[in-house]
């Protein structure tokens, strides 16, 4: 029933956003964002719209196939619109480096330029130049109520290092800092608390102005952490006297403690959220090593907490998984894939999934690391990341062959939005279990309550007895997502969980206290 019910919401939901296609966009994304409601999906353009006609990974355009751009990018669209997904972080789109590279076609994050788009995204099939490219694609995602968040590199390739010395650190020889162990970036040099440096200042100034004009709702700062909360502060206000809705997204962790270069600047989470930032990626990547329900409930209070220790709203991204990891069906399975697909439905935290996740990609590639056929850059290999998405190749789309997923994907994101005012405005309660790896949560508003349990031992079954309080067999519940069935009793519930299952139930006239 409830599948069916949730069928019927996304078509209407789709109708509605096709009635305001039509209507001039306006930003909306910082309140979604604030409110917990953006569902995100993370997109590489250069292998998005990729067109791999013979199936083994790479793309060769001598054999007639095409990466990704901006134009065959819009094709996917559709598709992600009746996903359930509104936003779309898009990774770097401007030029990257070639000297010193990683990869056939160099990282994503090797920035040569911060004012010049990448001319890899170009599509050859029409007259429109590559700027009109990007102002169709971002027009296109806002017709279909999809708000566009764009990368900001933290660091500059080495090309842009020759063009420019003066924006990077120095060592005590002279030469160009080499952050953390990323060998094909060097580090920017943003200043301090006391004086921020103008010329990377002016640098990201004019992407701002850039990517704005583009028609971008918002920006991923890559590392935020590197440059001082003064810089990101003076950025952040000079867009919002712009657009008052123009979104920031920190990539930093409440887990990080260290700079990516000894002395360097190194700005806590927290510090980035006074200077401005809506939110960060906080530390969910880290419940790959969680074994205890504990460790990942203690987690959402803290991120919970977040709302009332700062000034202004602040919310987080459900990063449980992000191009920088491996695929969770290389953790655990299907079954991981599955938890974090339902936590980011049901938290109080903005969805968050790399392209890709939604049919359990692997992100293995058979070529990965082995001699190139062909490059563009000084690097002969097909550097990869094993296990995580590529970003430094011509290569496939994303995707995995898992069909019955993809299903599960698009109910969790409809259940994510019929229940956005429960999670929005919602009371969160933990729930009390007699087992160590099970977690039980509710959210309660309005009389309606979503209940969650989860069994965090991935190996085997758990047993466990979840406490309710005031719940009884008269209130009509709703089962959403279970592979097995809870036994309901009065004030509680008694689950046998298969390893990694997730199971999440809707009850009607019921409020938790």
């Amino acid at each position: 029933m409830i599948k069916r019910f949730l069928a019927i919401l996304g078509v209407m939901c789709l109708t509605a956003s096709s009635v305001l296609a039509a209507d001039a966009w306006v930003n909306d994304l910082r309140s979604l964002f604030l409110n917990n409601n953006a569902i995100i999906y993370e997109i590489n353009l250069r292998t998005f719209g990729a067109q791999d006609i013979n199936k083994d990974g790479i793309i060769d355009k001598s054999e007639g196939e095409e990466s990704g751009n901006f134009l065959n990018a819009i094709g996917r669209l559709d598709e992600l619109m009746t996903s359930g997904v509104n936003t779309i972080h898009v990774m770097p789109v401007m030029a990257t480096g070639k000297t010193k590279a990683l990869g056939s076609a160099g990282s994503l994050y090797a920035a040569a330029s911060f004012s010049e788009l990448n001319p890899q995204l170009k599509s050859d099939k029409t007259a429109l130049s590559l700027e009109e490219q990007a102002v169709k694609f971002i027009n296109e995602a806002h017709k279909r109520k999809i708000r566009v968040i764009v990368d900001l590199p933290a660091c500059g390739a080495y090309d842009l290092y020759l063009k420019r010395p003066e924006l990077f650190v120095k060592d005590s020889s002279g030469q160009p800092v080499i952050p953390s162990d990323w060998t094909d970036v060097r580090l920017l040099n943003a200043g301090n608390e006391n004086s921020i440096n103008q010329d990377v200042y002016n640098l990201y100034k004019g992407f701002v102005d850039y990517v704005m004009q583009l028609g971008a709702d918002g920006i991923r700062a890559d590392v935020a952490t590197a440059k001082p909360a003064k810089f990101w502060k003076e950025l952040i206000n000079y867009s919002r006297k712009k657009d008052p809705q123009f979104m920031w997204l920190a990539e930093a962790s409440d887990s990080w403690t260290e700079a990516v270069f000894p002395d360097a600047v190194f700005t806590l989470y927290d510090k980035l959220l006074e200077a401005g930032f809506d939110g960060f990626y906080a530390s969910y990547f880290k419940m790959k090593d969680w074994r205890t329900a504990s460790e990942l409930m203690e987690h959402i209070k803290f991120t919970n907490s977040l709302k009332n220790k700062f000034a202004e709203p602040k919310a987080v991204i459900g990063s449980f998984t992000t191009h920088d990891e491996l695929s969770p069906v290389l953790i655990n399975g299907e079954q991981y894939s599955n938890m974090i697909l339902w936590l980011n439905s049901t938290l109080p935290v903005n969805s968050y999934y790399v392209d890709g996740f939604d049919t359990c990609d692997n992100y293995i590639y058979l070529w990965g690391n082995k001699k190139a056929r062909s490059t563009s850059t000084d690097d002969e290999y097909y550097f990869v990341h094993r296990g995580k998405l590529d970003i430094f190749n011509f290569s496939r789309q994303p995707g995995g062959k898992n069909t019955n997923f993809k299903r599960d994907f698009v109910m969790a994101n409809g259940f994510k939005q019929f229940i956005a005012p429960v999670v929005a405005n919602g009371n969160f309660v933990e729930l009390k279990t007699n087992n160590e790896a099970v977690f039980a949560y509710g959210i309660s508003y309005n009389k309606t309550t979503i209940l969650v349990f989860g069994n965090m031992n991935f190996r085997a079954i758990s047993e466990a007895v979840i406490k309710v309080p005031h719940y009884n067999d008269s209130l009509l519940t709703i089962p959403v997502q279970m592979d097995t069935a809870p036994v309901s009793e009065k004030d509680k519930f008694k689950v046998n969980l298969m390893p990694g299952e997730i199971q999440v139930l809707l009850v009607n006239d019921f409020e938790l206290k």
